[in-house]
C-alpha cells in the first residue's frame, strides 16, 4: 500500500452507543468513540472530586474473566465518602467489563487520577494493543487526524493548532497503539490536553 492510500484509509469512528467500540476491529480504524453524556450524579462526583485539590491516584493490575463482574476493592478510596461515589464505582466496572469482553482479556491495567498539568504533554502513539481512555471532568485528550503531523520525528513536533482535535467530557475513547496486530505504523497520535485545568481520567490497558 503507498502511502496516500495509507494515509486516506487510516480513520477514526464516532457512535452515541457503546456498540461502536466492536469498529476498532476494522483495518485502518485507530479510534473508536463512544460519545456518551455522563449522568448527573457521576458528573457531580468527579467535578467534587477535582475540587478538593487532592491528588488522588489508584493504579493496580486486575485478573478479569468475562464471563464475572471485575472485583475493585478500595477503588479511590480516598473519595469514598462523597456523594455519588457507588455510581462512579459502577460506571468503572461496566467500563472494565465491556473492555474485557470485547478483547478477551485475562488480565487489565487500571489507572484513575487527578490531574492538573499535562502528564503526557508532547504528541505520541502508543507502544500497546488498544488503550481505553476516558475523562470524567476537565479538557479530554487531545489527538489529530492521520496525515496533520508526520509521523517521523513525532516527539519533537507541534501540530498546527486547526487540526488538534479533543475528545469531550464523559467521551470514552479505544485508541489503537503500535501492538496492535496490523497497526504498526497507524497507532493514533495523541497528547495529555495543553491546560492546568483539573481533570479526573480513566485508562485501561490490555495486558494479557
Amino acid at each position: 500500500m503507498n502511502m496516500a492510500l495509507k494515509t486516506a484509509a487510516i480513520r477514526q469512528i464516532f457512535g452515541e452507543a457503546p456498540s461502536v467500540f466492536t469498529e476498532v476491529y476494522q483495518d485502518g480504524v485507530n479510534m473508536a468513540v463512544w460519545q456518551r453524556r455522563l449522568p448527573a450524579q457521576l458528573e457531580d462526583f468527579a467535578v467534587l472530586a477535582v475540587s478538593l485539590g487532592q491528588p488522588w491516584a489508584d493504579q493496580r493490575v486486575i485478573d478479569v474473566n468475562e464471563h464475572e463482574p471485575p472485583a475493585l476493592p478500595g477503588l479511590l478510596q480516598e473519595a469514598a465518602d462523597l456523594q455519588g461515589y457507588e455510581s462512579f464505582v459502577a460506571d468503572v466496572k461496566w467500563l472494565v467489563s465491556a473492555y474485557t469482553c470485547l478483547l478477551g482479556a485475562r488480565r487489565v491495567g487500571l489507572r484513575l487520577r487527578v490531574l492538573q498539568g499535562a502528564m503526557c504533554p508532547r504528541f505520541h502513539v502508543d507502544n500497546v494493543p488498544v488503550r481505553l481512555l476516558t475523562t470524567y471532568v476537565g479538557p479530554g485528550s487531545e489527538w489529530v487526524e492521520e496525515g496533520a503531523m508526520e509521523r517521523v520525528g513525532l516527539h519533537l513536533a507541534e501540530a498546527p493548532v486547526d487540526n488538534i482535535r479533543s475528545l469531550g467530557v464523559g467521551d470514552v475513547a479505544l485508541l489503537k497503539g503500535e501492538k496492535w496486530a496490523g497497526n504498526e505504523g497507524a497507532g493514533l497520535i495523541h497528547r495529555s490536553p495543553a491546560s492546568q485545568q483539573r481533570r479526573l481520567l480513566l485508562s485501561l490497558d490490555w495486558l494479557a
